[in-house]
């Protein structure tokens, strides 16, 4: 039981976080509950509506901005490992949503993270970079009223992360993220830069500031809220909000989609024959038999097939609540919903890249790279 419960107690942005109880985190590290705020925001996303971001930090103060039409921005980015998948998808379709709300948007390619954390060299993850902007380019990010930039190219990220360097002692950082190499330090420092870079003044000067993520990266805003006091003299820092995503299930049903593990994820560049033999080859809620379905009826909760609808592919609310009442009462076969979500998520795909493929060359202007 002390391993289950350390388990929960641990958001771990470099390692593999399993949450079991989503509750278990406002206790333990004072997240707000999102769905009180839904009410009050004017025109809600479709991951807020259903409940697929649950938690936030002062979020308050930037929907006073988007209530009021005041000034605020929207950060958060992606580390250039390899293709879209459905977790960056959720990031970047959140950070498209608070641009079109008339948000300034800042998206960061986390190039040193990904060499500090996975080794990847700069050359290779320029490379990488390009179709991540593409990708995100082709889901509708507005680059005229955005900045998308590269950790290493990025002089005031880094000027930022020095100041900021005086700022924590090694004893503080170990309190955060465990025992780490002094370069994932580094690049945590780096990330707090990213974080409170669109409150410079060659950006406008301090606004409310959100940052949408998975819920394991918390600890980088942790950080971020405590050093934006420490230098709130300097630099009159806004102290940055957050919002939460629940983490996805693999398609294998495991807790988490895994790279180590190929049929438990896809991403957004790969073929849609091979997407589709993954989701018909995907765990579900289903019971045994076809007679123990109709009798019993299906387990939505833990059906990933009913999760990508839901977290992605289904616009229509009320289609998604009928999804689910149907599978709750054994009238939807798992085999028909498999088919149907294939057919929906493939002919997603196939457009998505023949847009993406007429926006490498934007993509590599934005980088600067030949």
């Amino acid at each position: 039981m002390a391993n289950v419960d350390e388990r929960k107690s641990v958001l771990d942005p470099w390692g593999t976080t399993v949450v079991e109880d989503y509750n278990h985190l406002y206790e333990e590290f004072g997240i707000q509950k999102f769905d009180s705020l839904l009410p009050n925001i004017p025109d809600p996303s479709m991951y807020m509506r259903r409940g697929v971001i649950f938690g936030h930090r002062d979020f308050d103060r930037v929907l006073e901005a988007m209530r009021q039409g005041g000034d605020f921005a929207v950060m958060s980015g992606i580390k250039p490992t390899g293709e879209f998948h459905l977790g960056t998808l959720m990031t970047a379709k959140e950070i498209i949503y608070f641009q079109q709300q008339g948000a300034q948007a800042f998206y960061a390619i986390a190039d040193i993270e990904a060499y500090e954390d996975n080794r990847l060299p700069f050359e290779k993850t320029e490379k990488i970079a390009v179709g991540n902007v593409a990708d995100l380019l082709a889901l509708g990010f507005d680059p005229k009223k955005g900045c998308i930039y590269r950790q290493y190219k990025e002089q005031r990220v880094r000027d930022l992360a020095i100041h900021f360097g005086a700022g924590v002692t090694l004893a503080t950082m170990k309190a955060i993220y465990g025992e780490r190499h002094i370069g994932l330090y580094l690049s945590a420092l780096i990330q707090a830069g990213d974080i409170l870079m669109p409150q410079l003044k060659d950006f406008g000067g301090p606004k409310p500031t959100v940052v949408p993520v998975g819920v394991d990266q918390d600890a980088h805003l942790r950080l971020t809220r405590d050093l934006a006091n420490k230098f709130r003299r300097k630099f009159k820092f806004v102290p940055p909000s957050s919002t939460y995503h629940k983490i996805l299930k693999g398609l294998d049903g495991s807790p988490k989609m895994s790279k180590r593990n190929p049929m438990s994820y896809f991403t957004l560049n790969e073929s849609p024959k091979s997407i589709g033999k993954k989701i018909m080859s995907a765990f579900t809620g289903g019971r045994a038999t076809v007679e123990e379905q109709k009798k019993l009826g299906g387990v939505p909760e833990i059906c990933p097939i009913y999760e990508i609808e839901m977290c992605h592919f289904v616009e229509d609310d009320k289609e998604v609540v009928e999804t689910y009442k149907c599978c709750k009462c054994g009238n939807l076969m798992c085999g028909e919903h498999k088919a149907r979500t294939k057919e929906i998520v493939t002919k997603f795909v196939e457009e998505h890249q023949r847009k993406r493929e007429k926006l490498v060359d934007k993509a590599r202007e934005i980088l600067g790279v030949n």
